[in-house]
């Protein structure tokens, strides 16, 4: 029955048996793999809630199964690469001069799987775009953008879509990698009749109540960046500084946070600072002012002034 079929297709459409085996050897080859495919993706979808596991899982299948088809189809199809090596290599080179872009962003693709400057979940910025790594394609990878005209690197809602051929041109830099933390500061100006010395005191138990249980999360996050990298710090603790501006005396809070976290931790800080001042009469806010001095008319000359 079998071999009825197959000259049945041959008298139809002129396809020999030979080649009516591997077109069927194909077609078992794709389905097979996207068989494995699934059940891959829906055991893992099983056993995790992690929407980053997921993320991960689901693209590195998406490079490997097409990869392993491309090498079980090809091996079916080209029985002799020998035959092929100097065609392919006359090709390999008009690509590179006709493909000089894409073949970039897939050298910045391969530069990113191995050399890892930045990983999924990531918050980075490369050149004037910052943002939250949330996808790594073959040509490009995508932020979710923060700042722009969005204050203390909350989200816009816009994604941007890079070329992977700009890491090798651009200055990245990473929030996420290696030291999971960054210093923010926050600047509270005082009046010069401000008991600055009380005010001081007050902002320093503040910003050690909310940050406490970062330091001791940094130091372990130190000790293992400094295997990798040259990083180190010897004070880690919040502080404030002191300093004198125009309008009156400046205390600059200084303190580790989440990266992620540095609008909300901002938020949390001056809502106690606001209540906290507000019950001290003597401390208050200053701002820019202006103080205007009159000098008395000066005297005019009479009998009791001296003679000229």
């Amino acid at each position: 029955m079998l071999d009825n079929l197959v000259d049945s297709i041959h008298n139809l459409t002129g396809i020999n048996p030979h080649f009516q085996e591997k077109i069927l050897t194909t077609i078992i080859i794709v389905v097979a793999l996207w068989i494995i495919r699934f059940i891959i993706i829906r055991i893992v979808w099983k056993r995790t809630g992690s929407v980053k596991v997921r993320y991960l899982w689901k693209r590195a299948l998406g490079y490997l199964i097409p990869l392993v088809g491309l090498i079980f189809i090809g091996a079916l199809w080209i029985n002799a690469f020998g035959q092929v090596g100097t065609y392919i290599g006359l090709l390999s080179a008009g690509l590179a001069i006709a493909l000089k872009d894409p073949l970039t962003n897939m050298a910045g693709w391969a530069f990113i799987l191995v050399r890892k400057p930045f990983t999924v979940g990531d918050r980075i910025q490369l050149g004037n775009h910052a943002g939250d790594v949330i996808d790594i394609r073959l040509f490009q990878f995508t932020l979710m953008e923060i700042g722009n005209w969005v204050d203390a690197d909350q989200s816009t809602g816009r994604m941007i879509h890079i070329p992977n051929g700009k890491v090798f041109t651009e200055t990245q830099a990473n929030y996420s990698t290696g030291f999971n933390f960054i210093w923010n500061e926050i600047p509270v100006l005082l009046t010069f009749e401000s008991n600055w010395e009380k005010a001081k005191s007050i902002l320093d138990e503040i910003v050690k109540k909310h940050t406490k249980h970062l330091t001791k999360s940094a130091e372990k996050e130190i000790q293992e960046a400094s295997k990798k990298f040259m990083i180190y710090y010897s004070y880690l603790t919040p502080i404030v500084y002191t300093s004198v501006k125009d309008s009156g005396v400046l205390l600059t809070i200084r303190y580790i946070c989440d990266p992620q976290k540095r609008r909300g931790s901002e938020h949390n800080i001056w809502e106690e600072i606001l209540t906290e001042f507000a019950k001290h009469t003597d401390i208050d806010f200053a701002y820019p002012t202006q103080r205007f001095y009159t000098i008395p008319d000066e005297p005019t000359r009479g009998n009791n002034m001296p003679p000229l």
